[in-house]
């Protein structure tokens, strides 16, 4: 629609401002929210050796998740929204899921403090503090006055409300799209491999390293702005400091491959995770990158950032997240393995080559696009 504007067919529901939003939406919450659910629950499951707490809650907190789907596919296009991004839910849309997922959190603690061994397997930790941020995430950002059924006003205004919205949503890519889908990875890569973490300390180290920055890192995203300028300055070291515990993750899971390097060969799923861990790295070295002032003010507002995003979107959560399921299928329906390995093998090839063309082609079309804008001194 961009090149195009005809292609919305002359119609408000398929203009770009709407779609755009449900897109963002269906990747993030319906995809990666759904993806997340089915993995956590297996997993703290296997690793405390005990059935869910609460099953009637589970079962409430599946069929909620997709009437919060339901509620934003069709208010998305409606033109209902609050005009945050990632949070751009209506209030009612916003109680429900808030109810979700306090019910979320009971059943994934409760289950946890029934087990049946003392030890908490790491997985663990990055899904519980997932969950917890988020739950912290969105009601401090959701906050809003009702001004009608569909209809609200936040609770922030000006620059406190810019503040508070790319806390929220960095916190969002940081906790929702990184530690949780981080708690996918140190369970299924270990057990694909069929070999023990590489380092279990350094998985320590980096939960805590990642907890205790990535939550300050948000005003990267509003550089060259009203902001007060020791704010951004802030969020811009603490993203260059995530560098070392985003990498350090990336190379424990990786090297827990020592001594199994020959399954890559035969095996695509372990391949799908494994090259979901090179995305994840690519993502995080690009990002405390982007988060430097004179870097980032050549590629804000262009389509590398679209590329960066999609790098971790695609590559890291899409491809961690589908060898998972191919994981997950065959045992949870007593299946030696998948249907097909020759179609996974396809599926690997056909998204690792379409999001190494998407993601560089972005990456190219973004600089152009900040070079030209640089060419233009402020007469035009």
């Amino acid at each position: 629609q961009l090149v195009w504007p005809e292609l919305n067919l002359g119609l408000p529901w398929t203009s770009f401002g709407r779609l755009r939003p449900l897109h963002t939406n269906a990747v993030i919450f319906a995809f990666g929210g759904s993806a997340l659910f089915a993995s956590s629950y297996y997993v703290v499951q296997r690793t405390c050796q005990t059935r869910l707490f609460a099953g009637k809650l589970a079962s409430f907190t599946f069929w909620g998740w997709q009437a919060v789907i339901l509620a934003a596919a069709i208010s998305l296009p409606l033109g209902f929204t609050q005009a945050k991004e990632y949070a751009e839910l209506e209030w009612p849309i916003d109680i429900l899921i808030a109810i979700v997922w306090v019910s979320y959190a009971i059943v994934f603690f409760g289950t946890i403090a029934q087990r049946k061994i003392k030890h908490i397997y790491v997985a663990n930790w990055f899904y519980g503090a997932f969950i917890i941020t988020v739950a912290l995430l969105h009601i401090v950002n959701s906050a809003a006055i009702p001004a009608g059924f569909m209809k609200s006003y936040s609770a922030y205004a000006g620059v406190q409300d810019a503040m508070v919205q790319w806390w929220y949503g960095h916190n969002a890519v940081g906790f929702f799209l990184t530690a949780g889908f981080l708690g996918m990875m140190y369970y299924f890569v270990p057990k694909q491999a069929e070999r023990p973490v590489y380092s279990y300390s350094l998985s320590i180290v980096h939960f805590w390293a990642l907890i205790f920055t990535y939550m300050w890192a948000g005003p990267h995203h509003l550089h060259y702005t009203a902001l007060p300028d020791w704010v951004s300055s802030l969020g811009m070291v603490f993203s260059l400091i995530l560098f070392a515990p985003s990498w350090g993750g990336m190379i424990n899971g990786i090297m827990t491959l020592s001594g199994a390097w020959h399954k890559l060969r035969t095996d695509p799923i372990l391949r799908f995770l494994i090259v979901s861990l090179s995305f994840y790295g690519m993502s995080t070295f690009e990002g405390p990158m982007m988060s430097i002032k004179t870097v980032n003010a050549l590629s804000h507002y262009t389509d590398w950032t679209v590329g960066h995003v999609h790098s971790g979107a695609l590559g890291w959560v899409g491809l961690v997240s589908m060898g998972t399921l191919y994981f997950l299928v065959p045992r949870l329906f007593g299946q030696k393995q998948m249907y097909s390995m020759k179609a996974i093998e396809l599926h690997f090839w056909m998204a690792t080559v379409g999001i190494v063309l998407y993601i560089t082609a972005l990456w190219i079309s973004g600089v152009m696009e900040g070079l030209m804008w640089r060419a233009i001194n402020p007469d035009g």
